[in-house]
C-alpha cells in the first residue's frame, strides 16, 4: 500500500496535469491559479506574504510574477510605506480569469470525489485541514493561509476550536482549494 505523502504527490500532481490541460491555449500554467485566486482575496499583497501564503520560495514567486506581470495578469508597486517591499495587485485580466479558474477547480474536485462515499468525503474533508495546518507548522508559516489568522506554531493541531477549518473553508470557497 502507498504512504500517505505519495499518494498526495499523485494526487498533486495529477491535478497539474489537469490544470495544465484545462488552461492549454491560454497564456496561464498549472501553477497560475494559486496566485490569481490569492491575488484576488488579497489585493496589494506584498510579494514575500504571498510566498508565505503559497508555500513556495521567493524566487520563484518573483520569477512567475514577471510572467504573470508581462501577460497583464498583475501589476506591482513599491509600497509607499517601505521602499524595499513590493505590492501586488490582480488586473482586470486576472478577475475575468478567475470564474474560469474557480470552475476549473470545481470540476477536479467533483472528479476526485466521483471516488468517494458521502461519508469519506466528509472525514477526508475534516481530516485534510489538519495535516495541512501540521505541515504548515513544521514550515513556521502563519495560519493567515487558513483564515483563522493565528501562527500555526503558536497552537498545536487540536488545540483549535473544532469549527475553525469549516468556517474558514466556507468563507474562502470550497472551490478554491490549490
Amino acid at each position: 500500500m502507498p504512504s500517505l505523502m505519495r499518494c498526495i504527490n499523485i494526487v498533486s500532481r495529477c491535478g497539474a496535469i489537469y490544470r495544465a490541460d484545462r488552461l492549454k491555449g491560454t497564456d496561464l500554467g498549472d501553477t497560475h491559479h494559486s496566485y490569481i485566486l490569492t491575488l484576488c482575496r488579497c489585493p496589494g499583497i506584498s510579494q514575500d506574504s504571498l510566498a508565505r501564503k503559497l508555500f513556495i520560495n521567493k524566487s520563484n514567486v518573483t520569477r512567475t510574477l514577471a510572467y504573470l506581470e508581462s501577460h497583464g495578469y498583475v501589476r506591482r508597486e513599491q509600497s509607499p510605506n517601505d521602499r524595499r517591499v513590493l505590492l501586488v495587485y490582480p488586473t482586470e485580466k486576472a478577475q475575468a480569469a478567475l470564474p474560469g479558474i474557480r470552475s476549473m477547480l470545481r470540476d477536479w474536485n467533483a472528479y476526485m470525489a466521483e471516488a468517494l462515499t458521502e461519508e469519506e468525503a466528509a472525514q477526508l474533508t475534516a481530516i485534510m485541514p489538519k495535516l495541512a495546518k501540521r505541515a504548515a507548522a513544521y514550515a513556521g508559516v502563519s495560519d493567515e493561509v487558513f483564515g483563522d489568522g493565528q501562527d500555526a506554531k503558536d497552537q498545536p493541531s487540536g488545540q483549535r476550536e473544532a469549527g475553525d477549518e469549516a468556517k474558514a473553508e466556507e468563507k474562502e470557497g470550497a472551490a478554491e482549494n490549490v
